[in-house]
């Protein structure tokens, strides 16, 4: 029964912390929330080993071709989300490498509809919709670890051949059979009982910076710590792209204005023109026989610090 099941599980659990936290001023309520806050960042880091693993088998896939898909309902549905919309403006990844199914659908952002997480065909459907393949990884978001359409979408994706991740907040969940690597953030009780859009929620956005944001440094768009394949699309953004391209290489705003219009407003190639002082054709030429990483652009190959 799921009363039985949901008694099980650690995000679940009624917290003895803050049991009187209806009696309290809001102050002290604040207090106790952010005290139990304080406890995510060290269940993230008891899961590093895993999110490595991770990030090497997101960062092979999408050098490989194929995508990075989230799957996920609710609140671990809409964080997922979240984070793939900003791949490609943050990291200039092309439309559809990072990409979030919700169960649903995207009108849940406005109409939530939380019958729509208890269809396992529904999310197997969506993967295959997806024409998912091998080349693929499949990510599952769900605090519970058992969310039906979640583990519905994880097991179509690995009977297509793509490698499957889970993500959840409880331990020994279905997720865990149905995925190739499991990450299991144990966050424990929330402040207030079942909300899972609290210590679980932020768990789960936690990760996935790690996951995403280490993917783009494997993959050449950071370099030293600079967004060096962000989208300049408005004047704010062209702004910090001209930023980026005078840490990058120290040199006058004038020389970096020069190398921006040479460069097409193309960071990269810019801060190649500057450091390794050729033409923008040469640094593009050098770009793309070093997959778009900088240091191995400007050292022939060899990527050196």
């Amino acid at each position: 029964m799921m009363r039985d099941q949901l008694k099980e599980l650690a995000t679940e659990q009624p917290n003895k912390r803050t049991e009187q936290i209806d009696t309290l001023p809001t102050e002290r309520i604040l207090e106790l929330i952010n005290e139990e806050d304080q406890q995510v960042a060290i269940v993230v880091k008891g899961c590093l080993s895993a999110i490595a693993s991770a990030v090497e088998m997101v960062t092979a896939a999408i050098a490989g071709g194929g995508r990075l898909i989230y799957v996920g309902a609710g609140s671990s549905g809409r964080i997922a989300q979240q984070d793939a919309l900003e791949c490609p403006p943050t990291y200039g990844t092309a439309p559809g490498i990072v990409q979030c199914i919700l169960a649903g659908g995207n009108s849940i952002n406005h109409s939530p509809d939380e019958k729509a997480e208890d269809d396992f065909a529904a999310g197997a459907e969506e993967i295959s919709q997806r024409k998912v393949t091998a080349q693929d990884v499949v990510v599952g978001i769900a605090a519970s670890g058992r969310t039906p359409f979640v583990l519905g979408a994880m097991k179509q994706a690995a009977a297509l051949g793509a490698k499957v991740i889970g993500i959840c907040n409880n331990r020994g969940t279905p997720m865990a059979e149905a995925a190739d690597l499991v990450i299991e953030a144990v966050t424990g009780p929330e402040a207030i009982m079942g909300s899972t859009r609290m210590k679980a929620g932020t768990a789960q956005k936690m990760i996935l910076n790690m996951l995403t944001t280490a993917t783009m440094i494997r993959l050449g768009k950071v370099y030293k710590n600079l967004m060096v394949d962000l989208q300049a699309d408005n004047s704010k953004l062209v702004d910090r792209a001209k930023r980026i391209v005078e840490i990058a290489t120290n040199v006058s705003v004038k020389e970096v204005e020069r190398a921006y219009a040479a460069a097409k407003g193309d960071v990269k190639t810019a801060i190649v023109i500057l450091a390794a002082g050729v033409d923008s054709s040469e640094a593009r030429r050098k770009l793309a026989e070093h997959d778009g990483h900088i240091r191995k652009a400007m050292n022939g190959g060899i990527e050196v610090g």
